[in-house]
């Protein structure tokens, strides 16, 4: 049978995954009485919750007797390193453009990968159906952005679709609807190559991991060359070049959403492999007798790391089921063997680590997984990794997108140039406003939570690494100071009533709290010390209209990235599994004026 393995890659919510759905119904797949959903890839929890998708998937199916291999990949930037080995079991991109927005920050990000990989891109401009879209100008843009990328000639003589993925239509032309997506399905067979089989012994560059809690670590890649049998013996050449022999239990292929168990795999296809020992990402398995090492998958350096310590709350153990540095390290461990993009370094205290990502994106979706299943950790400030190059401190630098109404652009120019961002253009598409900027990753730090705020939650962000440059100087950091808990107890209404004017609360009357706690934002710049436990001293004299009802202001609460970004050097967040507190890192008020953090 001919295989094709394509990759499909776009933006953050261009709709990658919508499109898969419609291939997977279109060729049938399931049964027509099947209830499946939407999204049937974003099949964990976090990511149908955010409505991205973080972990690439691989499907399969067969149309026109070729059995088309799909991997659907993540579109948001931090998870490039996912994006960037998955990339090797591909022999050709779809690229998702949306017909209004045109490409975007990481549209540019994911396509260089692919472009360099040498992969062949079918373009397909989705969402035609939107009001003021203009498609034809955005196959000009792709064309321009592959251009710019270096792309080779046979690369920019890209063929394109036009169509809705949602709507379920594809058509060669955008102002000719059909009624399925026949149109994308025949230009990948037509226009993206078959896997080229070269001659030689077996060779196979692990690019993904699966775990059984029946069979153990699963190894997913492309067979370049050779042939997989069940239960053969196969050397494993390591990054570093060391080989060691182990042997091959089963073989799956992917088949629909699920896998199939076969006795043989041929070159060209994508497959699964049980039973090996001790591999790791970018291994090689090869022939037994004669072993040769394929290149290994090079990964971006991280930006950011933050520190992940222990729980040592007055609260502690509460909440969660994990809470000791042992499970923390066991955890981290863990992450690293799948999670290619991440470092973890060991500090001089045995319960803290610092762990290194691609952004606060990348890292708080490992601190939530870690969250769900039952650990309590504490986490603190997002640091960005500034390097030494040639002798000059440089720090990494994003390119920023930010799409708003056009009427309040303004302020949001004012807040990014604050933070040293420097305007690149400005392009107005109907009555939003599309504005480019360079920006140091510190300034994109907190910068989401303002821009909302200011934009009343108009504004679309979007940014990616670029590059290290020298240190800009110093970035504003948050104005307010913390309004912090005198004592350990039950918030009580009538005293968060009372110093309501003092600024804003994060807690809830009722709620737990301790000593040293952040349960508010100060309305001032400096640290204000409050006790909320304090209730109203009952006399027997009353005097009558004294005591009016406490209307208090709901509390403010954050997601898990708002409280990363919004802490300060001496503040950890404390994650439990149903909590989130923000606290000082010495609770005392001696302490921390004793141990004071410049």
């Amino acid at each position: 049978m001919n295989i094709k393995n394509i990759a499909i890659i776009a933006h953050v919510d261009h709709g990658k995954t919508t499109l898969v759905d419609k291939i997977m119904h279109y060729c049938k797949l399931f049964r027509d009485n099947e209830s499946t959903g939407d999204l049937i890839l974003d099949n964990n929890d976090l990511e149908r919750e955010r409505g991205i998708t973080i972990v690439s998937k691989n499907v399969s199916v067969v149309y026109k007797d070729t059995k088309i291999n799909i991997i659907d990949t993540p579109g948001h930037a931090d998870f490039g390193g996912e994006v960037e080995r998955v990339l090797n079991m591909a022999d050709g991109v779809l690229l998702l453009v949306d017909a209004f927005e045109g490409p975007m920050p990481q549209t540019r990000f994911v396509l260089q990968k692919a472009l360099d990989l040498g992969l062949k891109p079918c373009v397909v401009i989705n969402k035609v159906d939107k009001p003021n879209c203009t498609p034809d100008e955005v196959h000009e843009k792709v064309f321009d952005l592959m251009y710019e990328l270096g792309a080779e000639e046979w690369q920019l003589d890209f063929p394109a679709v036009y169509g809705s993925a949602l709507n379920n239509w594809m058509s060669e032309s955008p102002d000719e609807k059909t009624d399925n997506i026949e149109p994308l399905l025949d230009m990948v067979i037509e226009h993206i190559e078959s896997p080229e089989v070269k001659e030689g012994n077996t060779q196979m560059l692990i690019t993904s991991l699966d775990f059984s809690s029946y069979t153990g670590r699963i190894a997913i890649g492309r067979l370049h060359r050779g042939t997989l049998k069940e239960n053969m013996p196969v050397s494993l050449v390591k990054r570093d070049g060391s080989i060691t022999k182990t042997r091959i239990k089963e073989l799956h292929t992917f088949e629909g959403v699920g896998r199939r168990r076969v006795e043989e795999i041929q070159a060209g296809d994508i497959c699964a492999i049980v039973g090996l020992e001790g591999f790791e990402i970018g291994d090689t398995v090869a022939d037994i007798e004669n072993p040769e090492g394929l290149k290994s998958i090079a990964i971006d350096e991280p930006t950011m790391s933050m520190l992940f310590t222990i729980n040592d709350s007055p609260f502690f153990g509460k909440d969660g089921k994990f809470v000791t540095s042992r499970h923390i390290k066991d955890r981290l461990t863990k992450e690293l063997e799948k999670n290619l993009a991440l470092r973890v370094e060991e500090t001089d205290s045995a319960d803290k680590f610092n762990v290194f990502g691609r952004g606060v994106m990348h890292l708080s979706v490992l601190i939530e997984t870690m969250r769900r299943e039952g650990y309590e950790l504490q986490i603190g400030q997002p640091q960005v990794i500034i390097k030494e190059i040639d002798g000059v401190k440089c720090e990494p630098i994003e390119e920023l997108t930010i799409d708003l109404p056009e009427n309040i652009s303004g302020k949001s120019v004012e807040m990014v140039t604050l933070r040293k961002g420097e305007m690149l253009s400005m392009e107005g598409k109907g009555d939003r406003m599309t504005i480019q900027f360079l920006i140091p990753s510190r300034g994109i730090i907190g910068l989401r939570n303002q821009l909302m705020t200011a934009t009343a939650g108009e504004a679309i962000m979007a940014h990616r690494f670029k590059e290290f440059q020298p240190l800009k100087g110093d970035i504003p950091q948050r104005q307010n100071g913390s309004l912090v808990s005198m004592e350990k107890g039950k918030a009580i209404p009538y005293s968060i009533d009372k110093l309501q004017d003092r600024g804003k609360f994060f807690v809830d009357p009722g709620e737990e709290i301790y000593e040293g706690q952040v349960i508010g934002e100060n309305s001032r710049s400096d640290d204000m010390t409050v006790n909320i436990t304090k209730t109203k001293k009952l006399s027997n004299v009353r005097s009558s209209g004294a005591d009016d009802k406490a209307k208090i202001v709901p509390a403010k609460k954050f997601s898990l990235e708002e409280a990363l970004e919004y802490i300060q050097k001496d503040e950890y967040v404390e994650v439990t599994p149903h909590f989130l507190r923000i606290r000082k890192i010495y609770l005392t008020e001696t302490d921390r004026k004793r141990f004071k953090i410049i």
